[in-house]
């Protein structure tokens, strides 16, 4: 029953969250460039608004998903946005691409700086990782995704409670003298446009989903569970506050003052394990799209070919990490993309999407 409960309720935000760790505040730079630079008062109100938003689409998305039967991107735009179905893929590939790229600079650069190997190592160790969780396929990335967000979980916990214990008192007082000044709630619409494009991604996890309430509690859930590690580790900046806004990387800040060699390692390991998570999501959402299409044509979509699709995709992102300037490419394509996602995804899901919800549901009852 437990289980049931796991899956039908829980599973789908902690893939959500899965996928948005590792750009939404894995190293602690999004929650500072999104919040904190705001004030810690200011900050946390946006943190509010971006997770109802998250929670609001989320629900939606996946009601549809269950009314539909869709539970891979293509199929769910193909009821959204009928014949323009293909320009949330043409953006899922631009973004998709982009984030292995920073995911994949990222893990050589975490196994570089905490254990002194070569960059390649990582980068060869994270592809390997994706490629066999893709050959296992659905199950054996749902567990993965759902066991390693309970890990980070405890890791970003451990490192609140240690922060709190450390300097608890500046936590305590940078949020008293904190005032509430404007532009909470456009950085908390920036900050979920931001990741929201993510979700039409982990639609494979609305398999377990049978009725409108569990379809519904699910996405108002995915909002609180993917956004708590990110308020953890928010709260435990403030006590850096406002010296931290201009560290690069605040997570290495904690760390250090945390003082402990052995959490260091321990924390950084499971950052590329959230690396590992982001991309394989990313890869398995395009698997499961092309599984659909080989299912519309009567045909089983080969388990060998869905390796070979995730080290294609991963070749092509560590291309763009080696060769195209990542700071260029990120400042350049983020807040566009962003924008573009909001324009086919959010607004007509919270339009055209609820109106069919609706629509569905009046139908339903007038059937007794």
């Amino acid at each position: 029953m437990k289980s049931r409960f796991f899956q039908k309720y829980l599973l789908p935000g902690f893939v959500f969250q899965s996928l948005v760790i590792a750009g939404g505040y894995g190293t602690g730079v999004e929650l500072v460039e999104f919040f904190l630079r705001l004030g810690p008062l200011t900050g946390l109100l946006a943190m509010g608004v971006a997770t109802l938003i998250w929670s609001a689409v989320a629900a939606s998305s996946f009601e549809l998903a269950r009314l539909t039967q869709s539970y891979d991107y293509r199929t769910f735009f193909t009821h959204l946005l009928g014949r323009g179905w293909f320009l949330y893929e043409i953006l899922y590939f631009l973004l998709g691409f982009l984030v292995l790229s920073v995911v994949l600079a990222a893990a050589g650069a975490i196994l570089h700086e905490t254990f002194g190997a070569p960059s390649l190592v990582g980068v060869i160790g994270m592809m390997a990782a994706i490629g066999f969780l893709a050959l296992r396929g659905t199950p054996a990335i749902e567990r993965f995704l759902a066991s390693w967000s309970f890990v980070l979980y405890a890791a970003y916990g451990i490192l609140f409670v240690w922060c709190w214990s450390l300097f608890g008192d500046a936590i305590a007082a940078g949020l008293r003298g904190s005032a509430i000044n404007q532009g909470w709630l456009l950085q908390g619409v920036k900050y979920a446009g931001y990741n929201l494009q993510m979700i039409p991604a982990i639609l494979f996890c609305m398999r377990h989903s049978e009725t409108r309430r569990q379809a519904l509690g699910a996405g108002a859930l995915t909002g609180p569970i993917a956004m708590l590690p990110g308020l953890l580790f928010y709260i435990s900046m403030v006590g850096q506050y406002p010296a931290i806004l201009s560290e690069a990387l605040p997570a290495n800040v904690l760390l250090e003052l945390v003082g402990s060699r052995a959490f260091q390692v321990v924390f950084q390991i499971v950052l590329f394990g959230t690396l590992i998570e982001t991309g394989a999501g990313l890869v398995h959402a395009v698997n499961e799209r092309l599984a659909a299409t080989y299912a519309e044509r009567g045909l089983e979509m080969p388990v060998r070919l869905r390796p070979v699709i995730a080290i294609g995709m991963l070749s092509i992102g560590f291309a763009l990490s080696v060769q195209v300037g990542l700071k260029d490419l990120i400042a350049s394509g983020y807040g566009t993309i962003t924008w573009g996602f909001i324009v086919v995804f959010v607004i007509p899901i919270l339009t055209l999407g609820v109106w069919n919800i609706i629509q569905a549901h009046h139908a339903s009852f007038s059937k007794y």
